[in-house]
């Protein structure tokens, strides 16, 4: 159980006052009340729950409906196919792998909702605290709470820039209809933005800021925005982003945790010193985490002893060519996927009810394609952690920014600029990985400049039939290590542009479908609600 209460859970108030207002498709403010902003009579006691407004949208990260399945089932990691309980769902998820999605697949809507409910939370907070309308208990708070804001709302559109490309940028509460910004538009004001908040945010890592921003928050974000720079605007930031990097590892309290699983645990993670930035999740109160729902087969409720029974067969598990690149001796398989044999909770293997019924219940790597796969194949989610007694949404939070993402943002930078101290970095993360192995802990940097170990190719019937394009990957075995630390987290696409292999390579039944598709349109309902927008390039608006 989380202190839920003081991140995202207390909200009821605020949504009488139209703060938690929904977010229409035209970006402006619909009030589903009758007691409405001007009306409400704020205090002090509710100046906490204002800025926690911000946070709530948060909970939709993980939605297999949005934005986690469009940043990681869009990738070369990751597949959701069908399966014999279903889970084809209208095409949606194949839509993602397949790179064949439109500006009517309502899965896009979903997370342009919530990332511009988030912008605007954090507009309308703004505006309550500043104008006085909300009471703040000191003039520090409120300085502190709209400066938390302001980096929140950063937040938001860095999302929104990283997903969309050029999209309204709403920092009023006005509602007027808004016109498109530039990409480098909407990266200057996310940059400006946390230059100026920075100082003035809390150094106070986990406890009261656990889930929140603080000061190492805004600038873990700051460092992610200036890595993808040159894709946003077309000029690289690579210095700009090792000193960021450099500032949390010389300065912050943040630090690895001792166990790769340790950021991934379903409590006892609020006075983590790795996560940086986190999405709480609690059962009952904060419910939206249901990854082991999803992923698992209905037989896995006996080797968890879960309240609820997984949906069916499952689906989301790993590509079979990701998980070829494993190292056996590395220890993140068996922390990150659920694979061989499966027993109840007293020790009796469990058995197949679908398509292996009777069968021993072993999962295996190997899956055929995207099309179809059976209830043993392909390995599934065992990275975050799934407690006794689960219901259909766990506790376990979602680690939006681990310091590890420090030290390998900071190799990366160190690796395209051709400074020395990638590999020290690198393998810092990799130590706990290899603690049985501590001959394979040690990597150098210019093993890091070595080509990709990922074997690239179209899958028909479990065999790579159209190897497509092979060019090797710079800085390939860098990519390969973001990819056995950060699987699962949201990383993929990202990372897959930046190495510009989103677009040109094949994987599984994926192959590439243009560059434009490294941004997603703009749901086509926004733009019929709102004329002065136009779609993304290539898309086609009606």
């Amino acid at each position: 159980m989380k202190t839920i209460n003081k991140i995202v859970g207390i909200v009821t108030s605020i949504s009488l006052a139209g703060i938690m207002s929904c977010c229409s498709n035209d970006l402006t403010e619909k009030v589903y009340s009758s007691i409405t902003q001007d009306s409400y009579e704020y205090t002090v006691k509710d100046f906490k729950s204002v800025v926690s407004s911000v946070y709530s949208p948060l909970r939709g990260v993980f939605s297999h409906t949005g934005f986690w399945t469009a940043n990681e089932v869009t990738g070369d990691a990751i597949v959701s196919p069908p399966t014999a309980t279903g889970w084809y769902d209208g095409g949606q998820y194949m839509h993602f792998h397949y790179h064949d999605w439109n500006s009517e697949l309502a899965n896009i809507k979903e997370f342009w909702d919530w990332m511009y409910r988030g912008a605007l939370f954090a507009n309308y907070s703004i505006e309550l605290i500043e104008s006085g309308k909300v009471p703040a208990p000191s003039l520090e708070a409120k300085e502190q709470g709209i400066m938390e804001l302001r980096a929140a709302r950063g937040f938001y559109y860095w999302l929104i820039c990283d997903n969309f490309g050029d999209a309204p940028l709403v920092i009023t509460t006005s509602d007027e209809m808004p016109e498109k910004s530039s990409r480098k538009e909407i990266f200057d004001f996310i940059v400006k933005e946390l230059i100026e908040v920075i100082p003035y945010l809390s150094e106070e890592q986990g406890g009261a800021m656990y889930g929140r921003f603080n000061k190492w928050a805004a600038k873990t974000l700051l460092a992610n925005v200036y890595l993808n720079a040159e894709v946003y605007t077309g000029t690289a930031h690579w210095e700009d982003c090792i000193v960021q990097c450099n500032d949390i590892i010389n300065n912050s309290p943040c630090m690895l945790s001792q166990n790769f699983k340790d950021s991934f645990r379903s409590s006892g993670v609020e006075s983590s010193k790795e996560i940086i930035l986190a999405v709480p999740y609690d059962k009952i109160i904060a419910t939206g985490n249901d990854m082991h729902m999803r992923s698992w087969q209905a037989q896995l409720k006996d080797k968890f002893n879960l309240e609820a029974t997984p949906w069916g067969s499952g689906t989301t598990m790993a590509i079979t060519q990701f998980a070829d690149t494993y190292d056996e001796d590395d220890s993140r398989i068996d922390d990150t996927w659920l694979r061989g044999a499966q027993y109840s909770s007293n020790g009796e293997i469990l058995k197949g009810i679908y398509d292996n019924i009777g069968e021993d219940f072993i999962i295996v790597k190997e899956i055929p394609d995207a099309s179809y796969v059976k209830e043993f194949e392909g390995w599934r989610m065992n990275k975050f952690e799934v407690a006794p007694q689960t219901p259909s949404s766990s506790d376990t939070d979602f680690p939006f920014f681990r310091f590890a993402e420090v030290l390998m943002m900071k190799a990366e930078c160190l690796l395209r600029t051709g400074q020395p101290g990638a590999g020290a970095l690198v393998s810092q993360v990799r130590e706990r990985a290899f603690r049985d192995h501590p001959e394979k802990i040690m990597v150098t940097d210019e093993q890091l400049k070595a080509n990709s170990i990922y074997q690239y190719g179209y899958v028909e019937k479990y065999h790579i039939v159209d190897p497509g394009n092979q060019d090797p990957v710079e800085f390939g075995r860098l990519y390969d290590e973001l990819g056995w630390e950060f699987v699962w987290e949201a990383h993929r696409r990202r990372d897959m542009i930046r190495f510009g292999l989103f677009t040109k390579k094949s994987w599984l039944s994926h192959k590439p479908k243009g560059d434009y598709r490294s941004v997603f349109p703009i749901p086509e309902v926004v733009l019929t609600s709102n004329p002065k927008l136009t779609q993304n390039p290539n898309y086609l608006q009606k």
